[in-house]
């Protein structure tokens, strides 16, 4: 009886390891397939990758934007003249002035080196009148030239000054423009690699199962091979137990009547359990 329970025995572990190996392929083939789909989904995203950019390409020299403000400078000196009309005023109004007092004295009857003594007085009174004249002339325009120097040097200033503000404005968009693109292709860049970092992970996840079902396999695949051998095992000693041989008992000597009525004697054997025939 315990050689019949060890055989079912036996058979029963090969036949459950041999489900286990079953079921532990089964699971390995679609681990398996689960590495090859992440793959290809690996490649798409590698594929999809954008490109490489150098986010200063777009910068433009902004030199053309600078130019020559001296031509606004000018000589205003260039063409001070002398101040006559003034002078050519006074000079006449002295002369009428001179007329007038010679009549007087002709008609007063003075001599004539009074005449030319009052005539001496009035051209000296003349020049010095023209000179002030022109002198007074001259500053006015000295002082209007200054003054339009200043403009012109103010207006060169506010003109460069715009212009700086100008070359300043158009280098700070590009640097902004550069520094966007910069940034977009950091983060894009960053999420790409994070979506490329779990697929990887997903596949070295899936290939882990496929060596563990496949170690499983081979496990239960090693057990079933060690239960067929005891199965073997088992058999054998059902097999041997039922073709042993039995033990008889020593023979007997029993005393029987022949057919002919004589006594004699007769062998008979006993199974007692002491001899084998």
């Amino acid at each position: 009886m315990a050689a019949v329970t060890a055989l079912v025995a036996a058979g029963a572990a090969v036949v459950g390891s041999g489900v286990q190996a079953i079921s532990a392929n089964q699971r390995a083939q679609k681990a398996k397939g689960k590495v090859g789909r992440a793959k290809q989904e690996l490649q798409a995203l590698e594929d999809a990758r954008q490109e490489i950019i150098n986010p200063y390409d777009n910068q433009k020299s902004v030199a053309g934007l600078a130019s020559d403000t001296s031509g606004m400078l000018k000589n205003r000196y260039n063409n001070l003249g002398v101040a006559t009309q003034a002078a050519e005023i006074k000079i006449e109004q002295a002369d009428i002035a001179l007329a007038n007092t010679l009549d007087n004295l002709a008609a007063s009857g003075a001599s004539a080196g009074g005449a030319t003594a009052l005539a001496q007085a009035a051209l000296a009174s003349k020049k010095d009148v023209a000179a002030g004249i022109e002198k007074q002339e001259q500053g006015l325009q000295e002082k209007r030239i200054q003054t339009e120097m200043a403009l012109d040097s103010a207006r060169m200033s506010e003109a460069q000054r715009l212009q700086n503000v100008e070359m300043s404005e158009a280098k700070r968009m590009q640097v902004a423009e550069t520094s966007g693109r910069d940034y977009e292709f950091k983060v894009r860049e960053s999420r790409e690699g994070v979506q490329l970092d779990r697929k990887q992970s997903e596949i070295d996840s899936y290939q882990g199962q496929v060596a563990a079902n496949q170690q499983a396999r081979d496990g239960a695949i090693g057990s079933a091979i060690g239960g067929l051998g005891a199965v073997g095992t088992a058999a054998g000693k059902l097999g041997a137990k039922n073709v042993a041989p039995k033990k008889v008992a020593p023979d007997r000597v029993v005393n029987i009547p022949p057919p002919q009525g004589s006594i004699y004697d007769y062998v008979e054997p006993v199974d007692d359990g002491t001899r084998s025939v």
